[in-house]
């Protein structure tokens, strides 16, 4: 008997169960991405929790400094005796620094809560759908995720254009970005140079991650985008991160290619369609 060809109704269950899986390798892909950066996200965290902490310890005693100034308003006998404290606590001095202690302060929380909303960017699970985004906001997230990896290694250059709000997914885009951003600390042996550029041409969008690290021999160049493939050492990565990478680009209806000097350093592009074609089924299915 002759096999039976496959129905409508089966292809259609196929890409969705397909399309499931993928979705989840790009979650798990995430995640194990985080697992790495998590010692550079809680050095990211507990260097402004640190100073905060420190700046709390110095405005208790100069409150208890304030405390004494302002009781003996009551029980002070002449204006010279609260002159006299207000001396002995170097009252412009203390004045100044809770100043500068609290700036600091107010800096350091905000630090925490942007590395904290861009780590629940890239950590939730749920389904997503194409929307209208901030590319730059996106790029900048990202950049606040990675920091710590990338500070050591390299000057990070923005070198911005002017871009219209992209058609995407907006979290799947920072997965990528993050991905090129840390394969460029990476590649970099001593301290170098990361530039981040965007421009707008026509319909499209292109994105550029260029480092001045090793390079990527010409042998492996044409392989990078293959499951699994990798030249980094074992613990160093999953194998699985630039061929995601090209997947998500791939659902997205734009390209990523890569051009690479040994000792030179590499180039990613990413180009982006501003607005998916009309005809693309968004969900996969």
């Amino acid at each position: 008997m002759a096999p039976t060809a496959p129905t409508q109704s089966d292809q259609d269950a196929l890409n969705a169960r397909l399309e499931q899986a993928n979705r989840q390798l790009i979650q798990s892909e995430k995640l194990a991405a985080i697992g790495q950066l998590a010692a550079g996200v809680a050095h990211e965290i507990n260097n402004p929790v640190g100073y905060v902490y420190s700046n709390l310890q110095s405005l208790e005693g100069y409150l208890n400094d304030l405390f004494r100034l302002t009781e003996a308003v009551d029980s002070a006998k002449s204006l010279e005796d609260l002159r006299l404290i207000k001396q002995n606590i170097d009252y412009d001095y203390l004045r100044d620094d809770l100043k500068d202690l609290l700036a600091e302060s107010r800096e350091g929380i905000e630090r925490v809560k942007t590395i904290i909303s861009a780590m629940k960017d890239f950590s939730h699970i749920e389904e997503e759908s194409f929307k209208l985004a901030d590319l730059h906001r996106g790029i900048e997230t990202t950049l606040n995720v990675v920091n710590n990896e990338l500070k050591y290694k390299a000057d990070v250059v923005r070198e911005f254009g002017e871009l219209p709000d992209v058609e995407c997914i907006i979290s799947q885009i920072n997965q990528v970005i993050m991905n090129l951003l840390v394969n460029a600390a990476q590649a970099i042996e001593e301290f170098g140079r990361i530039v981040v550029r965007t421009r707008h041409s026509g319909d499209v969008v292109v994105i550029e991650v260029e480092d001045t690290g090793k390079g990527i021999s010409q042998d492996h160049l044409h392989r990078i985008f293959e499951p699994f493939f990798t030249t980094k050492p074992v613990g160093k990565g999953t194998g699985l991160g630039l061929s995601l990478s090209f997947n998500i680009i791939e659902k997205h209806n734009g390209d990523i290619t890569a051009v690479s000097t040994p000792d030179q350093g590499t180039c990613f592009r990413i180009t982006l369609p501003i607005v998916q074609p009309q005809q693309a089924d968004h969900d996969g299915r």
